[in-house]
C-alpha cells in the first residue's frame, strides 16, 4: 500500500496488497481527493457556478456506525463502504456494499464485492439495524469472480434501483479504481436473494466517459432519469432518460443536451453542472427530485432539489450537507475522508438520512459506512 499519502500511480491497483493491477491505488484514489482539504474546513462556496449557498443553519446528526466490528462481525464482512440503499418488491431496503473484507482493515482478507445485507428498520431516528445478507450467514459475493483475474480486479456497485417486481444493479468493472473497463446491469427478480446478468454491457467510453458512475431515478411518466459522470473524481455531470421497460438497452438512453441555442432530449449531451463529481444518488422524494453527491472539488457531501431531472441545476435550491474534516478534529457534520452519501429509503427532504462511507487511507481502519441524519435542507 501507499503509505506516504500521496496521489500517485500505483503498480498495486487497489492499494489493498493486490499486486499488477493498473489504475489508480484505492489509497491514492481517495487521498487525491481528501489530501487537499485536510488542512482547512470546506467552504460553503458552490462549484460550477451554482446559486450562493443557503445560510440558514443545518442540523446533522451522527445516529450510528452501520459497519463495522460487532455491528457486521456475523457476517465476516468488518471492513466495507458504499452501502448503497433501495426498496426492495418484498418491502424491506436492500444496501449494496463496494470492496468488503472480513477483518476491520482495508485488505484484511476475504476480499468480496459487491456484498449486500437487508434491514427491516422502519424507525430511522433509531438507526438502520440489519435482519440478513445476500448468502445467509456470511455475506457473500452477489455473482462469482475472481479478484486480479487478468481482464479486471474488482466490481463495483453504481446504483440499484427496482421497478415493479425487478431491482437492476449497475456495476462498474474496474482494472485499478480509475480505469473502468466497462459497465453492465444485474437483475434480481426475488428481492435481491439472487441475481443474472442482463446482458447489457457498456463500453467506459460511452458519452465520453461520462456513463461510468450513475444514478438513477424513476419518474411518474414511464422514464428512469439518469446522471452519470466519470469514475476519477475529476470530470461533470451529464443527464440521460431511457423507457423503464428498455433500462438493459444502451440505444434506448436520450441524453439531454444544449444545441443551437436549445436544451433537448436526443442532442448531444452536454454537462448539466461542473464539478469534480463522486458518488451521486438521485432519487425522487417529495414530490421533487433530489440529487446528493460526493463533492471531491470541495471535499464534501451536497445536494440539490429541483422540480425536474432537468431543472436548471446552477439555479436549484443546494445545500452542503456533510463536510469534510481532518482526523482527530470530527464532529457531526464534519467526516475525515468522507465519500457516498447515498439517500436511505424512509427518508424526507425534512428529514434526511444518509449513508456515508469513511476510510482512513493511513491506517486502513475506520473503513466503514455511517448514518448521519440531516434536518434544515428546505
Amino acid at each position: 500500500m501507499v503509505s506516504d499519502g500521496s496521489a500517485r500511480r500505483s503498480t498495486g491497483g487497489r492499494g489493498d496488497g493486490s499486486e499488477g493491477r493498473r489504475g489508480l491505488s484505492r489509497k491514492a484514489f481517495l487521498r487525491a481527493t481528501a489530501g487537499a482539504a485536510l488542512g482547512g474546513a470546506a467552504a460553503l462556496g458552490t462549484a460550477g457556478g451554482a446559486q450562493a449557498a443557503d445560510t440558514r443553519a443545518l442540523q446533522v446528526t451522527k445516529i450510528k456506525d452501520l459497519t463495522g466490528p460487532g455491528l457486521t462481525t456475523r457476517f465476516r464482512m468488518e471492513a466495507t463502504d458504499l452501502g448503497i440503499p433501495a426498496r426492495t418488491p418484498d418491502g424491506r431496503t436492500l444496501f449494496v456494499f463496494g470492496d468488503t473484507f472480513e477483518q476491520a482493515r482495508v485488505g484484511g482478507g476475504w476480499w468480496r464485492s459487491p456484498v449486500a445485507l437487508w434491514s427491516e428498520t422502519t424507525d430511522l431516528d433509531a438507526g438502520v439495524t440489519w435482519s440478513g445478507a445476500h448468502g445467509g450467514a456470511a455475506a457473500e459475493q452477489l455473482w462469482f469472480y475472481e479478484h486480479n483475474n487478468p481482464v479486471f480486479s474488482t466490481v463495483l456497485p453504481s446504483d440499484v434501483i427496482t421497478i415493479g417486481g425487478t431491482m437492476y444493479l449497475h456495476a462498474m468493472v474496474n482494472k485499478g479504481l480509475g480505469n473502468v473497463v466497462w459497465t453492465e446491469i444485474w437483475r434480481s427478480d426475488d428481492s435481491g436473494a439472487s441475481w443474472q446478468h442482463t446482458g447489457a454491457k457498456f463500453p467506459a467510453n460511452h458519452a465520453g466517459g461520462l456513463f461510468q458512475l450513475l444514478t438513477w431515478g424513476r419518474g411518474n411518466d414511464g422514464y428512469v432519469y439518469v446522471f452519470s459522470t466519470g469514475f476519477q473524481r475529476d470530470k461533470p455531470l451529464i443527464l440521460h432518460r431511457v423507457r423503464e421497460d428498455r433500462l438493459t438497452d444502451l440505444a434506448a438512453y436520450e441524453p439531454w443536451g444544449w444545441r443551437d441555442g436549445v436544451w433537448a432530449w436526443g442532442h448531444a449531451p452536454t454537462p448539466v453542472l461542473e464539478g469534480r463529481f463522486g458518488e451521486l444518488c438521485l432519487r425522487p422524494l417529495g414530490g421533487k427530485w433530489l440529487l446528493t453527491w460526493f463533492n471531491a472539488g470541495d471535499y464534501r457531501i451536497d445536494g440539490i432539489l429541483m422540480d425536474y431531472p432537468t431543472s436548471n441545476l446552477h439555479t436549484a435550491h443546494r445545500r452542503t450537507l456533510v463536510w469534510g474534516g481532518q482526523w482527530g478534529q470530527e464532529d457531526d457534520a464534519h467526516v475525515a475522508q468522507l465519500y457516498g452519501g447515498y439517500v436511505i429509503p424512509g427518508s424526507t427532504l425534512t428529514d434526511l438520512h444518509l449513508a456515508v462511507s469513511q476510510w482512513n487511507t493511513a491506517q486502513g481502519w475506520p473503513y466503514r459506512v455511517m448514518q448521519h441524519r440531516v434536518r434544515g435542507f428546505v
